[in-house]
């Protein structure tokens, strides 16, 4: 039953209304009990000629006070609804619900969940089975049919992907359960993005011809993505598109980041009307443009919009050298005419102003270049040749061409990667046996190994190296015979190339080919350090672990449980689930996976035709409210008024020492009414849940360790997972035998059964309210201790230092608190040998300090072999993360992997673990020297 916007889910209850006339005769014939007086005899004298009078009704007032309450009462239990939503069509025999959880679906992702759940709860009403599908997810997960509450948990669970969607796959399974579910309703919930393979998807999926579709798309597609970051000459050159379909100019802006997540620059990105795609330049200093560590477009919180970037994306400084005239009146024929246009596009180019090499030299390296390029240098002058050495052990890229200078120089062992024979080798022409050679496939072990060898071109004249046993391995490039077209080699911490060919189109078509620039492309690479995540081992492809990984809402994050290994070095590698976009490598060099391509586009979604009729759906979240409590609340109210009215009109205000009105039997009546209906189960409240005595005679029964509970799920679910870690390694390695984790609510929880209470700080929980906080201060005065664990050892950025948001959220609660002096544990702390000798208390990760209370003798703790204080330390801090390296599954798996990745680490949380309990429960019993002696001689000794 429906009155817009009032609704009534028992309308039925409203005819209990027409009582109300009946209830006003009853009320108005029974009056309230009459005032009771003292029986003073004078009192008495005076009124003997009074008339008495008794009451023989109840006031208006009273009776309109008792009308309203039964009134409200009769309301209550219809169950009213105040703008009620309409229910969706989703009948048939079961719902089959397939969403979209991509990284368009990001921004708006808690709207598209509240839909989903609408959608739940009413199949759940009529009973049906669930289907639940998400089109990020691993292929293999499971899709159901669920009741309606395991469906909503697995709804609510679930999140949005930085990668995109796999229809195809998904839609696959789902239409493999529709075959056995036969007159089955479906609901799709996109993101409004086409996607590869979607026509077959949904040619598999509406195949199935289902009794009802339900289709829910976004009203507009607002996303826009970066597809492209180049530094380039004069700034970095950005890309960025947008899906059709927006006739008006747009504009985003972009902002740069350097490692520590600092804003260091931005450019605005313009749409020309109707255009999908904005071009922009952040027009900044070459310096600049080299730290920054990733851009991102402000206002899209999705990780389309950010583009991390790694090594190849920073601009070096090339120095050119030659000792030919500069001012040689035919530029294609100079030695650094071809080099110089083939590498101007990516890196900075610098050349001295003379052209002798002894001022040249020194002149190139006092710019501290990354790259030096000799083309066809003959014999170095020593002074030069002393500091071309060291800047080259140091780091340096040095690169020859070949010509006839150097074919005349002979050999110099530190400046050439291969010993060289004297003279040129000519290829072809009228005294020549041979024909001009082509190139042959380069080597895997080589910087070239995935290019494809070019086939137009061919060397006339080259430099010969001379064969050794190691030729081979410095071998990058070669000719069809055999012999090196390019070598190259180590020295110290820098690299050596030699081009075997003059840098002109003399001896070879190389310098005018493609192939030319895209070799020195790899080689400037080098320079930057690139090879060092990027390059294989003996010619196998790279295996790079997660770095930082790009969330949903493009924060960059920790890797997660299911990221893998990214194998370099194959080609372009797709952005999976176990590959999703971020940094792969370590902090000393690492490797760039972004979410859109270069050449990507976003196309709107084409809705297939289908014979079935089409029901749309709006993305909304449910905005009834349920009107049952406030009536009942608001029938309590004028309960405790009537009752107040009635002891009044009673006497029991106007004097001392009388006994006080009972409660009438029309109150008493009500009460028992609101008591029926506050029993129903659809108005429990949070008190219901609160231990008592029993509860509480088994929470002190067993030892237990104890979590805060945040209110987010998946933190909440790490958390007690890690208890239950830790409690089974306890029991395994110890004599204490812990019972089950208990979660506790700070605000009504009785917290001092448990002598530790571990608290995950998340950003993103709500503040804790000052009455939680100061049972919180009681507990740790009284003797009890708190483990804050913020988990932000690598959630400020790469490298970063500053405070995170779980450390700003620390900071708020501990200003509440009275916190005592805190250090890090000292090496001597009982903490360190309570049972495992530990110099250290890593988590999930490491680097982060165990903090403690301050100990008032550190002063005068030399020579003394541990620490002296009485008690037990009520507040500890770390950032490595504890539960998430102690949290195990139901098979005893761990749940997260550790970082870095080591096994031995988790083991170390464990026993950090172990420590800190034996700490908890022992206080410092290892720094009470008294009974030494007397232990010492009843063991004899």
């Amino acid at each position: 039953m429906s009155w817009l916007p009032l609704s009534f889910a028992a309308p039925a209850v409203l005819w209990g209304l027409l009582a109300l006339p009946v209830i006003w005769w009853l009320l108005r014939l029974t009056p309230p009990k009459p005032q009771a007086e003292i029986f003073p005899p004078l009192k008495i004298l005076a009124r003997v000629f009074r008339k008495e009078e008794t009451p023989h009704r109840s006031p208006w007032w009273l009776t309109l006070l008792r009308l309203l309450m039964a009134a409200l009462v009769v309301l209550a239990l219809a169950e009213p609804i105040f703008n009620p939503r309409e229910r969706l069509p989703t009948g048939g025999t079961a719902l089959a619900l397939v969403l979209d959880n991509g990284w368009a679906s990001a921004p708006d992702w808690k709207l598209r969940v509240a839909t989903a759940e609408r959608l739940i709860a009413d199949a759940g009403a009529a009973g049906q089975p669930v289907v639940l599908a998400l089109t990020a997810e691993k292929p293999n997960a499971e899709v159901g049919p669920f009741d309606a509450q395991a469906a909503l948990d697995r709804l609510r669970a679930a999140e949005p992907r930085p990668i995109p969607t796999n229809r195809r796959a998904v839609f696959a399974r789902v239409a493999g359960v529709l075959a056995t579910l036969p007159g089955a309703s479906l609901a799709i919930l996109d993101d409004g993005l086409a996607s590869e393979g979607d026509e077959q998807a949904f040619a598999a999926l509406l195949g199935q011809n289902p009794a009802n579709l339900l289709w829910a798309s976004p009203d507009r597609i607002d996303v826009a993505g970066l597809t492209a970051a180049e530094n380039e000459m004069d700034g970095f050159a950005l890309t960025a598109i947008r899906a059709p379909g927006g006739p008006a100019p747009g504009a985003v802006t972009a902002g740069a980041f350097d490692d520590k997540g600092r804003r260091i620059a931005d450019a605005t990105l313009s749409f020309a009307p109707g255009a999908t795609v904005a071009k922009g330049t952040m027009a900044v200093p070459f310096e600049l443009r080299n730290d920054f560590a990733s851009i991102a477009l402000d206002g899209q919180p999705q990780a389309g919009a950010v583009r991390v970037l790694d090594d190849s994306s920073k601009r070096r400084r090339v120095g050119l050298l030659s000792q030919a005239d500069s001012e040689e009146s035919q530029p294609l024929l100079a030695p650094l005419y071809y080099i110089r246009r083939a590498i101007e596009p990516f890196a900075d180019l610098i050349e001295p102003s003379t052209s002798d090499l002894a001022e040249a030299i020194p002149q190139l390296i006092e710019q501290k270049p990354a790259m030096i390029i000799m083309a066809d240098v003959g014999t170095i002058p020593p002074a030069a040749r002393e500091k071309l050495v060291a800047w080259l052990n140091e780091g340096g890229t040095l690169v020859r061409f070949a010509g006839s200078r150097l074919a005349a120089a002979g050999n110099d062992e530190e400046l050439l990667p291969v010993r060289l024979r004297l003279g040129e080798r000519s290829l072809g022409g009228a005294l020549s046996w041979t024909a001009p050679q082509p190139v042959s496939d380069f080597p895997p072990t080589g910087p070239f190994a995935d290019l494809s060898p070019p086939n137009e071109v061919t060397v006339s004249r080259q430099v010969l190296a001379e064969p050794t046993p190691d030729l081979a391995q410095s071998t990058w490039a070669n000719l069809a015979d055999g012999t090196p077209l390019v070598t190259g080699a180590r020295r110290g911490k820098g690299t050596l190339a030699l081009f075997h060919i003059a840098p002109q189109a003399t001896w070879s078509n190389l310098p005018i080919s493609g192939s030319f620039v895209e070799m020195l492309r790899r080689i400037v690479q080098l320079s930057r350090n690139q090879g060092t995540a990027a390059a294989g081992v003996e010619g196998q492809p790279a295996s790079l672990a997660p770095y930082r990984m790009i969330a949903a809402d493009g924060r960059l994050v920790p890797p997660t449980p299911d990221a893998r290994p990214l194998v370099a070095g194959r080609g372009a590698v797709p952005v999976t689930i176990e590959n999703p976009p971020g940094l792969y490598g370590t902090a000393e060099g690492v490797l760039a996976h972004n979410l859109l391509e270069t050449d990507s586009t976003l196309k709107p979604l084409v809705r297939p035709e289908v014979s079935v009729p089409v029901t749309g759906i709006r993305y909304a979240f449910d905005e009834s409210r349920d009107l049952k409590g406030t009536l009942v609340a608001a029938a309590l109210a004028l309960m405790v008024l009537d009752t107040l009215a009635v002891l009044w009109m009673g006497g029991m205000f106007s004097r001392r020492g009388g006994r006080g009105a009972r409660m009438t039997g029309t109150a008493a009546a009500l009460l028992l009414a609101l008591g029926a209906v506050l029993m129903q189960p659809g108005l429990a409240r949070a008190d219901d849940s609160k231990p008592g005595d029993q509860e509480a005679v088994e929470a002190i029964s067993k030892t237990r360790i104890a979590y805060v509970i945040t209110g987010e799920a998946s933190v909440d679910a790490v958390s007690r997972a890690g208890i239950a870690g830790l409690t089974r390694f306890l029991i395994e390695k110890t004599a204490l035998e812990p019972g089950e984790p208990a979660g506790v609510d700070l605000a009504k929880d009785e917290l001092a059964f448990y002598p530790l209470i571990y608290w995950p700080i998340d950003p993103a929980a709500p503040m804790p309210s000052e009455a939680a906080i100061a049972r919180l201060d009681a507990y740790m005065k009284q003797g009890g201790t708190v483990l804050f664990d913020t988990r932000d050892q690598f959630a400020n950025g790469i490298g970063a230092d500053s405070a995170s948001p779980a450390t700003e959220r620390l900071r708020d609660i501990l200003a509440n608190l009275n916190v005592p002096p805190l250090e890090p544990v000292p090496p001597d702390h009982v903490l360190t040998k309570a049972f495992f000798i530990l110099p250290e208390f890593p988590g999930r990760f490491n680097g982060s300090p165990l903090w403690v209370e301050a100990s008032l003798e550190a002063s005068n703790a030399e020579g003394r072999p541990v620490r002296t204080g009485d008690g037990v330390t009520p507040i500890m801090i770390t950032a490595n993360d504890f539960a998430g390296a102690w949290a195990i599954d139901e098979s005893g798996e761990p749940l997260l992997p550790t970082v870095p990745s080591d096994p031995m680490q988790r083991v170390y949380a464990l026993r950090a673990g172990v420590n800190i309990m034996m700490y908890m429960l022992t206080g410092n019993y290892k720094s009470d020297q008294v009974h030494v002696p007397v232990l010492l001689e009843r063991l004899g000794q």
